[in-house]
């Protein structure tokens, strides 16, 4: 992606049919030339598993009930579900660091807020809000690729959708599964913005489903695992879907990874796109039967109900307009 950073690489156009080809096939590919610092990445993974060698007293310090509305914070294993099921990881979330001066949160719009960092590991915080910023820059450069891809003009997203974006990042440990039991680090799901841009260990795990059947993804150096997301789906009617994928770590040893979910902004409804690709009406239900053109109303609607789902006990911190 060399070029969408405007340095040399292949042109945009090839790029962008590269891009087409992956988000047809599979939904998933591969991010390389994207500049981020291996350092900055190094730094991140050594000061994660610093915090998760933590006793779970210390963890549960900044838990996620501390973060209120804005639903930072860290949740113990189990704690997290899947279609209902427990999942086996703990993690922290955070997104945009955004003081109470911010008319978003004076207004106490979810998910917006600042975020919890640990007393024990303060170096945290510096890193973490680099990586949100490299990460960023960065999945705004995939989605001029992604434009380009559909036709539109490079900046269309920059432009609208992801003018003011909702970030939200997630760091997760993944503990070794027995080889003979069934449970899932994360089971079966689409995640439910635009992009996701996803660093991860050497230890592998994670899957995709493919026409084919569940394939692996394995970790590569200096690059990102990219996928797109429920909103590229509804936007795009169905032309690039959302890919169901899974994680199952059967390493032996302790997984990380870091899932940077770049999405539209939160109080943006998602109407089809202008002058998409339409070549394709019919590609057959979703996996999950959901039809993502039914909603209606806004990607914070959306991605509220989805998330309190994951986290049921939460949802009584959240109250949206449309709650009244």
């Amino acid at each position: 992606m060399s070029a969408l950073l405007g340095r040399a690489g292949p042109p945009v156009p090839e790029v962008a049919r590269d891009i087409e080809r992956a988000c047809r096939d599979s939904g998933f590919f591969y991010v390389v030339g994207h500049g981020v610092p291996a350092a900055l990445l190094d730094r991140l993974d050594t000061l994660s598993r610093r915090f998760f060698a933590l006793p779970v007293a210390g963890k549960m310090d900044i838990a996620m009930r501390h973060g209120g509305a804005a639903w930072r914070g860290y949740f113990p294993l189990g704690a997290e579900l899947t279609s209902g099921r427990p999942d086996r990881k703990e993690g922290l979330y955070f997104g945009a660091e955004l003081g109470e001066d911010d008319p978003r949160v004076r207004a106490g719009l979810p998910l917006h807020g600042r975020n919890l960092f640990p007393a024990q590991v303060p170096e945290l915080r510096t890193v973490v809000l680099d990586y949100l910023d490299a990460l960023t820059a960065t999945a705004q450069a995939v989605l001029r690729g992604v434009a380009v891809s559909l036709d539109l003009d490079a900046d269309y997203f920059a432009h609208g959708y992801t003018a003011d974006p909702t970030v939200l990042f997630r760091i997760f440990h993944y503990p070794p599964s027995p080889p003979d039991d069934d449970d899932w680090g994360v089971g079966e799901h689409t995640d439910y913005g635009l992009l996701t841009l996803l660093a991860q260990d050497d230890n592998g795990g994670l899957q995709v489903r493919t026409a084919g059947g569940w394939i692996d993804a394995p970790p590569i150096p200096d690059a990102f695992v990219c996928n797109i997301g429920d909103m590229l789906d509804r936007l795009t009617g169905g032309w690039y879907r959302s890919t169901p994928h899974r994680v199952r770590n059967l390493s032996g040893r302790d997984r990380l990874s870091f899932p940077f979910f770049f999405d539209p902004d939160f109080t943006a409804e998602v109407p089809p796109l202008p002058r998409r690709a339409s070549g394709d009406a019919d590609r057959g239900s979703r996996w999950d039967g959901q039809d993502l053109q039914a909603f209606s109303g806004t990607y914070g609607a959306y991605l509220i109900n989805k998330v309190s789902h994951v986290f049921p006990q939460l949802r009584q911190a959240v109250r949206l307009p449309a709650d009244g």
